[in-house]
């Protein structure tokens, strides 16, 4: 499931993860660490609201 960052819209996408913080690709969002942080803003997780996926 995808989430997004209310601060700046990023949007976080499992299949492709976060390269910036060696976040691999397939990682959900739930599974990521508490350190992680919004790779636009650097605001933290609880900036991020789950997003229904479309398919």
């Amino acid at each position: 499931m995808r989430c997004a960052c209310l601060n700046c819209g990023y949007i976080y996408v499992p299949e492709k993860g976060d390269p910036s913080q060696d976040i691999a690709p397939g990682t959900e969002a739930r599974d990521l660490p508490p350190e992680w942080t919004c790779p636009k803003c650097k605001s933290d997780q609880d900036s991020f609201a789950m997003m229904e996926d479309d398919e």
